[in-house]
């Protein structure tokens, strides 16, 4: 199906768009509709001055508190579940339910594979495995401390680690516990039968040709404006549009979204400030962000301190339509306060208010 004539968008408009079909400009009513809308929120663990996933959120979910994606997708119900992101190298997200179908296949196929970390259980690995598994089945959800065992691995980090660890990754990896509650962050693992709802197990692999699909219409729907390959446009023309915007490669957007470059084009966003997470969906393609945005930006958070930049957690700031630095805050629970370790902000963009607003959401003080 041909695709249809580039939508003509100033740089400006394309930002405008972004904001508003992310979610930034009318926060969604809750977490079910934010996650139905962006299709998958990325969750990490590092906790400097928030969560990533928290971080995330709290600019898209009305009254978003610390923890409320958790408290969603491990509720009653079970509306949602965390798993990692296809093609992602080991991203964990939380997803909806929708997206079971769409991973089984890959889980199938890495539980075949000859793969140290995530592919197929050794002769080793799949004894404890089944001792695991029972275990499970009779004393409900665990954690990797709950199983006593000393076997050792090398781990993906090169470092010796325990066995059990290890196998529960795989086990989860291959879809056959998953992840029913967080303990202080921590994973607590149940079968995958008493996690998801016998409806959404029920429902079959998808082809995989509409796996590969819907991982181009996962990055649409989270990012809203990005480059796509030749591949990429031919699994979903039908449902995309071209963006042209002057300096730029082309870019594609979501053909029910296209109607919002009109609706941006005479209506500015706030200006007021926003501290964005490290890896928000606005930022998160380095190279929209250095070409439409006109800002470089990585996160150095697991970057040698000697090699950063900006600071270990720096959070990049959006005012309006422009990405105008930087602030590198820093929870220091302890004294009960939020510290602001560096701050690079371009002339005239104050982010006093911001940086209060952050530490009343992680109930600490300036």
């Amino acid at each position: 199906m041909p695709l249809p004539a580039p939508l003509k968008a100033t740089p400006e408009t394309a930002r405008r768009f972004m904001r508003r079909a992310q979610g930034l400009d009318a926060p969604a009513p809750d977490v079910a509709a934010a996650l139905d809308h962006l299709g998958y929120v990325q969750i990490d663990p590092v906790n400097v001055c928030g969560r990533m996933h928290d971080l995330i959120l709290r600019n898209r979910v009305a009254g978003y508190r610390v923890g409320d994606l958790h408290a969603h997708v491990h509720g009653a119900g079970r509306p949602g579940f965390e798993h990692y992101l296809l093609g992602g190298r080991g991203v964990l997200v939380a997803f909806p339910l929708e997206a079971w179908a769409f991973l089984t296949p890959g889980m199938g196929r890495l539980s075949r594979q000859r793969q140290a970390h995530h592919g197929r259980l050794t002769p080793r690995e799949a004894t404890l495995a089944e001792r695991i598994l029972g275990e499970m089945a009779a004393r409900g959800p665990l954690t990797s401390d709950d199983i006593e065992h000393d076997g050792r691995v090398r781990t993906a980090w090169g470092n010796q680690g325990r066995l059990v660890k290890h196998v529960l990754e795989k086990l989860f990896t291959h879809g056959r516990i998953l992840i029913t509650a967080r303990r202080d962050f921590r994973r607590v693992y149940d079968l995958a039968e008493r996690v998801l709802p016998a409806e959404v197990r029920a429902r079959p692999p998808r082809p995989e040709a509409e796996v590969r699909a819907w991982i181009v219409h996962q990055r649409l729907r989270q990012r809203r404006l990005v480059f796509l390959n030749r591949g990429e446009i031919a699994l979903v023309a039908e449902e995309v549009q071209p963006v042209a915007v002057d300096g730029l490669p082309p870019l594609f957007c979501r053909r029910a979204d296209a109607a919002l470059f009109d609706a941006v084009a005479s209506a500015p966003p706030a200006a007021a400030p926003l501290l964005l997470a490290p890896l928000d969906p606005l930022i998160y393609d380095r190279r929209l962000t250095r070409a439409l945005w006109e800002f470089a930006y990585t996160w150095e958070a697991y970057t040698p301190a000697h090699k950063r930049q900006r600071g270990h957690y720096a959070l990049p700031v959006l005012a309006g339509t422009e990405l105008v630095g930087h602030v590198d805050p820093k929870a220091e629970r302890a004294a009960g306060r939020l510290r602001v370790v560096s701050r690079r902000v371009r002339r005239g963009h104050a982010t006093v208010a911001a940086v209060r607003g952050l530490a009343a959401f992680l109930g600490l003080r300036v």
